[in-house]
């Protein structure tokens, strides 16, 4: 279906944002991976996913907090796919702490990989899909998005402030062939989360699947974390010619949690 078409993922070497580009790639897709990793890291993630699925997969580590290294990321893809034809807006660093007590550094890095970073992705990749008249653009949003949560208000400020990103974006662009649309995850069992519960678990002396259980239960009505290789079939379809209506939506994966 995405034969011939680049996709260019952020934060994708590992997690949510690699189950993302597999799906991507099965579905016929070039990727480009980004994090900020060293280059042997991302150099093994794009081979493994290139021999895995058949695809022409490149790594690029720019760092999305510096403007100019998007823009050589950009046009290090374009030379070599010719257009990047899907954007998806998945790099996220979070921090915890209470607002009185949040470093400016922190708050500063998180605006600029959260919600700069998916503006500049998008600013970049426009033209190109306008002049094709095709493109797809999915930010990664969250649940938290839609909702408060102490000691968190980086990751709750920036993931609703894509939300109107992709209201405004959709709206600009709902003539030219390109869609841009949110996904609003639940809780996906990334690595950096299981890693707290299971430190949440050993602290309380349980066994960690019984801490995964829990804290899924908590949250999601249907009591299971959202499982990433769904979320990268919602984003294939978003870039379907079924979904070429869908524009300026944010499509929740959550377990039901908004409908608590």
């Amino acid at each position: 279906m995405l034969e011939g078409r680049c996709a260019l993922v952020t934060g994708s070497i590992g997690g949510l944002g690699y189950a993302i580009a597999q799906a991507l790639a099965e579905a016929g897709a070039s990727i480009v991976l980004n994090a900020l990793a060293d280059r042997a890291t991302g150099d093994a993630a794009a081979h493994r996913l290139s021999s895995d699925t058949g695809r022409n997969v490149v790594f690029d580590g720019a760092d999305l907090t510096d403007v100019a290294a998007i823009e050589r990321m950009f046009g290090n893809a374009q030379a070599r796919f010719g257009t990047v034809d899907i954007v998806v807006n998945n790099a996220v660093v979070r921090h915890f702490s209470p607002v009185d007590q949040f470093r400016t550094e922190d708050w500063d890095r998180s605006m600029a990989v959260n919600v700069s970073a998916a503006f500049h992705c998008i600013r970049l990749a426009v033209p190109g899909m306008r002049a094709k008249g095709w493109g797809r653009i999915i930010n990664m949003s969250s649940i938290f998005g839609a909702r408060g949560a102490e000691n968190r208000i980086d990751y709750v400020t920036s993931k609703t402030a894509l939300l109107g990103m992709t209201r405004a974006v959709a709206i600009e662009t709902a003539l030219t062939g390109i869609t841009c649309n949110a996904i609003s995850p639940g809780a996906v069992p990334t690595p950096a989360l299981l890693a707290r519960v299971h430190e949440q678990a050993a602290g309380e002396g349980i066994i960690a699947a019984e801490a995964e259980r829990r804290y899924a239960a908590a949250r999601h009505p249907t009591e299971r974390f959202v499982n990433p290789a769904n979320v990268g079939v919602l984003a294939v379809f978003l870039c379907s010619p079924a979904a070429k209506d869908i524009t300026g939506a944010t499509l929740p994966m959550d377990g039901g949690w908004q409908a608590r």
